[in-house]
């Protein structure tokens, strides 16, 4: 990993993007982060930049990747909404990849879930079994993540249950 190129965190305001985010300025790298939440307090001050996770603009998306090394995406749903669904967040992250191979991103690191099918009554899984193939199928180099689940501080899901 040079440390004077680019790295983009989806959603490096929330939690785990912002666990990579922290990593790789530790590392010496340059990060910006992609958000849907740009007016959200950022915890870098000056040293994230925060864009847009402008979707419905496929070229101002493309355009905010330029230059980017490596995108981390951490970007998805945890659960169905009145307005936002699993298969729209499907639908964004195809758009993302699709900027990010127009914008000339080297390699895709994606956070997916364990054991995702397409086949799966599951929503969540079947949405990230198909991200997991298109992004397969792209012929971009990427790296795909299979945590069972995600635990720290900030964390949601284990909290709540403990």
């Amino acid at each position: 990993m040079r440390n004077n190129a680019i790295h983009a965190v989806t959603g490096a305001f929330g939690y785990s993007g912002r666990y990579i985010a922290t990593r790789l300025l530790t590392e010496g790298c340059s990060v910006i982060t992609l958000t849907n939440s740009p007016a959200r307090t950022n915890p870098f001050g000056g040293q994230v930049k925060a864009l847009p996770l402008a979707f419905d603009q496929p070229d101002q998306l493309a355009a905010a990747l330029a230059g980017v090394e490596v995108l981390y995406n951490t970007y998805w749903v945890r659960f169905n909404h009145a307005t936002f669904t699993h298969e729209q967040a499907v639908k964004n992250t195809l758009v993302l990849f699709a900027a990010a191979r127009r914008a000339g991103v080297r390699k895709i690191v994606h956070v997916s879930i364990t054991n995702p099918s397409e086949d799966s009554p599951l929503e969540y899984f079947a949405g990230k079994a198909k991200l997991e193939r298109a992004l397969q199928e792209s012929g971009m180099n990427h790296a795909i993540l299979r945590p069972t689940v995600l635990f720290g501080r900030e964390d949601i899901l284990i909290n709540n249950i403990a």
